[in-house]
C-alpha cells in the first residue's frame, strides 16, 4: 500500500512539474516567415520584408556609419545566424508590436522541421550571444530570461567567457562607460525625482551614480537602504535608467 501511495505521488509531481506553461504560450500569435538575414545578434529580417527586433535581449549593435560595431558583435550575429538562417519561424507579441522603425519587436519561435523548436530569445541569452533587456511596453514573457542570463554567465559562455560584458562596481564605475551596462552596488537614500519619466532617484552607497526609476518601475522606489543589486540599464551623465523592475536584482534573494 505504502508502495502504491509513493508511486501515486510520484506521478503527480510528475505531472505538475511537465504542465508547466510555456512562458510564450498566452502572448498574441503574429506572422510567419522564413529568416532571409540576420543584421546582428538581436535583429533579423523575413522573406516578407518585415524586419524584426527580438524583444528581452540586447546583443552588441552592428556598425552604423561612422559608429564601430561594440565588442562581441560578431561572434552575437554568427549565433543568430547559426540558429536562424533560412528557417520558417512564427512571431509572438508581447505588447507594443512595432518599434519607430517598423520593426517587428517579437518573441521569435522557430516552427520548421529542420531543427529542434527554438525561442531564439532565449537562445541568444542561454549562449551568451545577449544579455537580459526589459522595456515596459514588451516585458511580457521576460521573467524566465533573467535566470538563463545568470547560468550562461556563471558558465563563461559566449561573450560571457570573453569578457565583453563586464559587471562593474558602481563605486569604482570607470568613466568612459556609457550606453547599455550592468552594475552591482549597495542602494542608498531614495529621494523622488524632476526628470520627466522618472518617479524616485535612488543613490549608491560609495558611488556617485544615482538610479533613476522611472514609471513603469515605481514599485523599486520602496527599496530598503542597505540592499545588495544589480541592475541594468541605459547609462548616461553619472544616471542608470531603470524602466522595469525585472532590470533590478536583489542580490541575494
Amino acid at each position: 500500500m505504502a508502495y502504491r501511495a509513493a508511486c501515486l505521488f510520484l506521478v503527480v509531481i510528475l505531472a505538475a512539474c511537465s504542465a508547466q506553461k510555456d512562458p510564450l504560450e498566452e502572448l498574441a500569435v503574429g506572422e510567419r516567415g522564413r529568416v532571409v538575414r540576420v543584421l546582428d545578434g538581436d535583429a533579423l529580417v523575413l522573406d516578407t520584408g518585415q524586419s524584426v527586433r527580438l524583444i528581452g535581449i540586447e546583443a552588441p549593435a552592428a556598425p552604423y556609419r561612422n559608429r564601430e560595431g561594440e565588442p562581441g558583435y560578431e561572434t552575437s550575429k554568427r549565433l543568430l545566424e547559426d540558429m536562424a538562417l533560412g528557417r520558417e519561424v512564427e512571431l509572438r507579441y508581447a505588447g507594443l508590436t512595432r518599434d519607430r522603425y517598423d520593426r517587428a519587436l517579437a518573441h521569435v519561435v522557430t516552427t520548421d522541421a529542420l531543427g529542434p523548436r527554438l525561442w531564439l530569445n532565449a537562445e541568444m541569452v542561454k549562449k551568451g550571444g545577449a544579455r537580459v533587456r526589459v522595456y515596459p511596453d514588451t516585458a511580457a514573457a521576460n521573467a524566465p530570461l533573467i535566470e538563463m542570463e545568470k547560468k550562461a554567465r556563471e558558465d563563461g559562455r559566449g561573450l560571457w567567457k570573453e569578457n565583453a560584458w563586464p559587471i562593474h562596481d558602481a563605486a569604482r564605475l570607470p568613466e568612459e562607460a556609457a550606453r547599455f551596462q550592468m552594475i552591482e552596488a549597495t542602494s542608498g537614500a531614495m529621494q523622488g525625482s524632476d526628470e520627466r519619466f522618472a518617479v524616485c532617484e535612488i543613490a549608491l552607497q560609495g558611488a556617485a551614480l544615482i538610479l533613476e526609476i522611472q514609471k513603469s518601475a515605481a514599485e523599486l522606489c520602496q527599496l530598503p537602504d542597505g540592499t545588495r543589486i544589480r541592475a541594468r540599464g541605459f547609462l548616461k551623465d553619472g544616471r542608470l535608467e531603470i524602466s522595469h523592475p525585472l532590470n533590478l536584482e536583489r542580490l541575494g534573494d
